[in-house]
């Protein structure tokens, strides 16, 4: 299967009803076609968790025009099975074939010029106060220093 129309119109004829009945569960199954129009963008919702995550989207049944409850999971699982060879694959399935790239690993925090350090700000209000630079609480000091990012931004 390639379109989503046609895994619709084979929803129709699987479960009853008409094939605008399924079509919204089969555009979300292949949404991430809108980003790369390659058999890769499975790897985002073709699997089992996929499933689940339909669900959530879509509730636990649709009612189709000829009035009968389907399993969204049903649908999904069709789709899923249409589009990979006859099986529903888990996500880790689609994750361990990745090809590592270095940029993928080793992540590290950008620091600039004049960054604060990451940490409690109370030693530094607790300075500021003792070199008499600030008479407010810590609740207000920090809010006065907020406001010029704020409003700079």
């Amino acid at each position: 299967m390639a379109h989503p129309l046609h895994h619709a119109e084979s929803s129709a004829r699987k479960f009853g009803g008409v094939q605008s009945d399924y079509q919204a569960v089969h555009d979300w199954f292949d949404a991430s076609k809108e980003h790369l129009a390659l058999f890769t963008h499975r790897a985002l919702r073709h699997h089992a968790q996929g499933l689940f995550e339909a669900e959530r989207v879509f509730g636990l049944t649709l009612t189709n025009s000829a009035g009968r409850d389907i399993p969204v999971r049903w649908i999904g699982e069709q789709h899923i099975r249409e589009d990979c060879q006859g099986r529903i694959p888990s996500m880790a399935d689609w994750l361990r074939r990745i090809q590592p790239e270095p940029w993928m690993a080793n992540g590290h925090i950008d620091r600039h010029p004049g960054d604060e350090p990451c940490g409690d700000p109370r030693a530094a209000w607790a300075s500021e106060v003792a070199a008499g630079r600030t008479v407010l609480g810590l609740k207000d000091w920090m809010a006065a220093r907020a406001r010029p990012a704020t409003q700079t931004a």
